[in-house]
């Protein structure tokens, strides 16, 4: 302990924006490192994850709403997010020990303290110990748990460059999926899903063609599965091409919690019933924190497919806490490829 700074920076929210955050809306300080109480964990963070999901914690008229995980923040509060860091002191017996790596959600700081309960223990080694912050898992469990993927299927993941689609597109693919389709926002960001990640095909957001029509064009024998996080015009094409039968899940709201209006928390479409009813499609909101479960199998799952080279973490690193500011404004205006995460 001796050895430890005499202060932590963290970010927090100096005021709350009205439409999308820009990096001045928040403030890095310097304060005190927390002192452990009795029973307690000390943790210096390594790596702190930047999510879009912030937008709806932080807007002005945002407000607690039943089933979504993420707590308002008020002006003046500490950004949180998972975080993946070290313990630097732990109580006796309670399985946690100097030097042992955890993830957490009170990220946003340079050191951490939390009950053990609130610490996972990281048990697989993985080639980048960043990577236990993809969104893998979670992309995992939806396309495991929420649905159950045919060999052949052809798979439709939105936002596909995105922290859950950069990881989903692979795991559809090493699932048995027989085309894979995502969505995104760029000509270049296309070019590396389909180059890098394997997709075989990308439908533009804002082209001169209409998403329907692109799609239609991308999914000639029509659609499967969708594992949608974005709802609005995306969610609506993927009905209409939808297969007899077919699973659509929905993980998010993009549509909403990037709009430049608004709290990030309502996110309206109109879809046609008649398609749902006539073609018996199963339409599910679903959370991976219902199938927790499936993070283990999954680190199983993520460590024999890096080693056969069938599955990469694409993501980007941004070296400072002092940065995240423009991290969280940057990934709000869609200029990122992959997991956003700040190295303290």
């Amino acid at each position: 302990m001796s050895s430890l700074p005499v202060f932590s920076r963290e970010v927090r929210l100096k005021s709350r924006p009205v439409g999308l955050p820009l990096a001045g809306h928040f403030e890095v300080i310097d304060t005190p490192v927390p002192v452990p109480a009795q029973g307690e964990v000390l943790i210096r963070n390594l790596y702190s994850r930047v999510s879009a999901s912030l937008r709806m914690m932080i807007s002005e008229g945002a407000s607690d709403v039943e089933g979504v995980p993420f707590p308002c923040l008020q002006d003046g509060a500490t950004l949180a997010e998972e975080a993946l860091g070290e313990v630097v002191s732990a109580p006796p017996d309670c399985g946690l020990l100097p030097g042992h790596l955890v993830l957490h959600f009170a990220g946003w700081r340079d050191y951490s303290v939390l009950s053990p309960t609130a610490c996972t223990l990281i048990r697989q080694n993985l080639p980048d110990p960043a990577a236990h912050l993809s969104h893998g898992w979670t992309a995992y469990a939806a396309l495991t748990r929420g649905v159950q993927i045919r060999a052949g299927d052809t798979v439709l993941i939105t936002s596909a460059a995105g922290a859950i689609g950069s990881m989903a597109g692979q795991i559809a693919r090493a699932l048995g999926a027989g085309r894979v389709i995502g969505s995104t926002s760029s000509a270049d960001k296309a070019k590396r899903l389909t180059g890098e990640l394997g997709y075989d095909a990308i439908v533009l957001r804002g082209a001169r063609e209409s998403f329907l029509t692109q799609l239609g064009k991308a999914a000639p024998d029509g659609i499967d599965v969708v594992l949608d996080s974005v709802g609005g015009e995306q969610l609506q094409a993927a009905l209409a091409l939808a297969n007899p039968g077919a699973h659509i899940l929905v993980t998010g709201a993009l549509s909403g919690q990037l709009a430049s209006q608004g709290s990030g928390r309502v996110a309206p479409v109109e879809l046609d019933s008649f398609q749902i009813l006539l073609k018996k499609i199963r339409l599910q909101g679903y959370s991976a924190d219902d199938d927790v479960d499936a993070r283990t199998d999954w680190n199983r799952h993520f460590v024999a497919w890096q080693k056969e080279d069938r599955i990469c973490f694409p993501h980007v690193l941004i070296a400072g806490l002092q940065n995240g500011p423009l991290a969280i404004q940057n990934i709000a205006d869609g200029k990122y490829f992959g997991t956003v995460l700040i190295r303290h």
